[in-house]
């Protein structure tokens, strides 16, 4: 105990501002990087890796083993390498948000405000009748992520956006009902597009089984862009929408409403990934409790 004061003591005598600044630094990039991958498949390969060093270390700290020690020694290099690899998708999205950062607003600010109004109203109108009928729905609204790699999945519309086209677009057994419609420039930029699906396994822990393959997809693509997904569930109806994968359920057309225009408009897309769930916690505390 006392050679442990004593080491606390000698730290604290040779500690100084700019040292306190180097601790936060490097504190401030482990929790970048913890919040980034956080409820994705990277944490449970994080975990495994650091599960496996502290096994190796406990397994050679106790007992020599110098066929064991020249083996992880050897292999070490390699599997420092293979992490950019393992982990490069999340590295890439971290990039894409560090560029997004950047990202420069439209100036012609009324005519945007115009646009964003009148496609919410529409959004809202389609949204609550394709609930009442219960007629399944996926929407996805680009922000500044280009998703023109899902668009070339579906069948390019480029059309104004109405309830009468996206009540048609997801009428039951249409050809193309089934995938989702991307909304971008404030246009339906195509339909029956193929979403990937998500791998965090939040919906595997839900208590409700009405949740398949499409809050799967708005998940999905939630997690590897800045994008909205809106989803109208074909079990009951409920409404649900999913952004850097987070996913709030059961919204009135009000909620709905108020969202939409936080995260989609010009302000929403200034401040970028994650403010879902930074901005508006109250939503997913209700869901929690609930």
């Amino acid at each position: 105990m006392a050679n442990f004061l004593s080491d606390l003591l000698f730290f604290f005598q040779r500690l100084n501002w700019l040292s306190v600044v180097d601790i936060f630094l490097v504190t401030l990039i482990f929790f970048a990087l913890l919040y980034i991958i956080r409820d994705t498949q990277a944490m449970m390969l994080l975990r495994g890796v650091i599960l496996l060093v502290v096994f190796v270390i406990f397994l050679t700290s106790l007992l020599n083993l110098p066929a064991f020690s020249w083996l992880i020694n050897t292999t070490l290099p390699a599997l420092l390498l293979a992490i950019p690899v393992i982990f490069a998708p999340e590295i890439r999205r971290t990039l894409e948000r560090i560029g997004r950062a950047g990202a420069i607003i439209p100036a012609n600010k009324q005519s945007t405000e115009v646009k964003l109004e009148e496609m919410v109203q529409a959004l809202i109108s389609a949204t609550a009748r394709l609930s009442a009928r219960q007629h399944g729905a996926l929407t996805i609204l680009q922000r500044l992520d280009n998703l023109e790699e899902f668009v070339e999945t579906g069948v390019r519309m480029d059309t104004l956006i109405t309830p009468e086209v996206l009540l048609q677009i997801f009428y039951p057994n249409t050809p193309l009902h089934d995938g989702a419609v991307i909304i971008r420039d404030f246009r339906i930029a195509a339909a029956s597009c193929i979403m990937p699906l998500s791998a965090s396994g939040i919906l595997s822990h839900s208590p409700e089984r009405e949740m398949g393959l499409r809050h799967r997809a708005a998940l999905g693509i939630s997690e590897v862009s800045d994008a909205l997904a809106l989803v109208v569930s074909e079990e009951n109806g409920d409404i649900s929408i999913a952004q850097s994968g987070r996913i709030i359920r059961q919204l009135s057309s009000e909620r709905l409403k108020n969202i939409l225009l936080a995260f989609y408009g010009p302000s929403g897309l200034i401040r970028g990934a994650g403010m879902l769930e930074r901005y508006l916690p109250f939503l997913f505390r209700r869901k929690e409790e609930e």
